[in-house]
């Protein structure tokens, strides 16, 4: 078993570690409930840039310790004047620039367009951003433990708008969506797992190794089958269905053309060849 260790493992509030090519961020702010930091965030933006540069990375798994998987932004961090310009004036345009950036939308972005797949794995209370991040990553896994809120707009009278809106639309639909970001009504994992939001729930005590378990095995997946898979998926989601099945084709193409579908060939034809008498 190779295991890589980084210097973000000597952080207070969040650790970075990769084994046999699953790279794992793990909140550990359990004092303040896993309530987001900047640290936090730099140590999940490594994580994220490990996904994307390292070959023998192959997933990232995001998951806490403690109470709650995250209790959402630490209100902290949003302190300061949005949109001001270096002139001491307010604009439009700078907020929406700012708001890029501090509201995690590029990381999120980002965690979308890298072909490797994104666990996020909610051993506890799943609030605001947590439930955002979630929105952007390609599978969603929670405790038994686990429940799921939306609190924007009762405690800062502002939307959810890291993907709390846009990309929670697109999972479980308008009908639900209004139920989390609108009315701020709390769901156990039950009734996350009913309505789609989540796609598996373990029991608390075999949660970590039920998460590990799926990441060894999606690690050992072949890579650009998995990779144009995440692709196609997520163009199919938003194009019409004629560009969809083009684009099922050029993967398809290329992935005929591959050594990892040879390989997957010949060994099928090897086991299926009759025995020699």
């Amino acid at each position: 078993m190779e295991v890589r260790s980084t210097p973000a493992e000597a952080e207070a509030h969040a650790r970075l570690d990769e084994v046999d090519g699953v790279v794992t961020v793990t909140f550990t702010r359990d004092d303040k409930l896993n309530a987001v930091d900047q640290e936090m965030l730099d140590t999940l933006a490594r994580g994220i840039e490990l996904l994307a540069d390292d070959d023998g990375v192959r997933v990232l798994v995001i998951t806490g310790e403690g109470r709650y998987f995250t209790s959402g932004v630490d209100i902290s961090v949003m302190q300061g004047t949005l949109g001001e310009g270096t002139d001491g004036v307010v604009r439009g345009s700078n907020i929406r620039r700012q708001y890029r950036r501090q509201a995690c939308h590029d990381l999120y972005d980002m965690l979308e367009t890298i072909e490797k797949p994104v666990i996020i794995a909610a051993q506890g209370p799943c609030y605001g951003l947590g439930i955002e991040l979630a929105g952007s990553c390609d599978f969603r896994l929670a405790s038994d433990t686990a429940t799921f809120r939306l609190p924007e707009i009762a405690n800062l009278a502002v939307l959810p708008g890291s993907g709390g809106i846009s990309r929670l639309t697109r999972l479980i639909g308008p009908h639900w969506t209004k139920w989390l970001a609108m009315a701020g009504e709390s769901m156990d994992a039950a009734q996350a797992l009913q309505i789609g939001l989540v796609h598996a729930v373990y029991p608390s005590a075999e949660f970590p190794e039920r998460v590990s378990a799926f990441a060894r095995k999606l690690a050992a997946l072949p890579r650009e089958a998995v990779g144009l898979a995440k692709l196609a998926i997520d163009t199919a989601a938003s194009v019409d269905r004629r560009t969809a099945r083009d684009v099922d084709r050029l993967a398809q193409s290329l992935l005929f053309t591959s050594a990892e579908h040879r390989e997957k060939v010949e060994a099928f034809m090897a086991r299926s060849k009759p025995a020699s008498t």
